[in-house]
């Protein structure tokens, strides 16, 4: 596989991120400094920093139910709480995205970048359900109406992909991943939150996970994760 790929499979960085990694020259193999589109072999050596990287021996991803007040990043010196005091360790784990500190629900943990990649990536478009509780209480059809045909934030145009009304605000699909996206998008509709969880990422349901629970996926559903991905981009 290329020098990029197999960074982001081993969770080192998403595939651009790679890519830049190994452009800076922070990249070996074999000892040589690697070169953009370098084939890596099962016998080759790959170091980053000096540091050896190795391919993960067994795809992990763990559903998790975030509990409010917890960071999703490694490294935040402010972060008093992070998500991953409350999943078992494994080498290369990190967050599918981000959720922000005050926002509940859903979140995927894993050592395969590359499924990161595709979990993340614009371009593949996978669905997020998020639930809402906003001040002013339900969200009207015509606001959710605006919400689906897009409203301007200060990073451009964010647009739901489905809104409906629910009990004290309102129910969303998103495809895109900014930061704070779905929180801007209600504020600039005059719907600030009160209270945002995450329900699913394409076909993973939070389902009955209590808050601060755990479990591994199962490679069937790692599979649909996948799925998921590449029918967004099929013709």
């Amino acid at each position: 596989m290329r020098l990029q790929q197999f960074l982001a499979r081993a969770g080192i960085a998403s595939r651009r991120k790679a890519e830049e990694l190994i452009r800076s020259g922070r990249v070996t193999v074999n000892d040589q400094v690697a070169a953009l589109g370098t084939v890596v072999g099962p016998n080759d050596v790959v170091r980053l920093d000096g540091e050896r990287v190795r391919l993960p021996r067994k795809t992990v991803v763990i559903a998790l139910h975030k509990p409010r007040g917890y960071t999703t990043t490694h490294q935040d010196p402010h972060a008093e709480k992070l998500v991953y005091s409350l999943v078992p360790p494994h080498p290369g784990l990190h967050a599918v995205g981000r959720l922000d500190k005050e926002t509940e629900g859903l979140l995927l943990l894993t050592n395969d970048g590359q499924l990161t990649q595709l979990l993340t990536h614009p371009r593949y478009q996978v669905p997020k359900l998020y639930r809402a509780w906003c001040k002013g209480g339900r969200v009207s059809p015509a606001v959710c109406r605006r919400l689906e045909e897009g409203v301007v934030l200060e990073d451009g145009l964010a647009r739901a992909l489905e809104a409906s009304p629910a009990r004290g605000g309102v129910k969303l699909v998103i495809a895109e991943g900014r930061k704070r996206e779905v929180r801007r998008m209600l504020q600039a509709v005059g719907c600030p939150v009160e209270r945002l969880v995450r329900l699913a990422v394409g076909p993973i349901e939070l389902g009955d996970l209590p808050v601060g629970g755990w479990r591994y996926l199962s490679p069937a559903e790692i599979q649909q994760l996948r799925q998921a991905a590449w029918l967004r981009i099929e013709p």
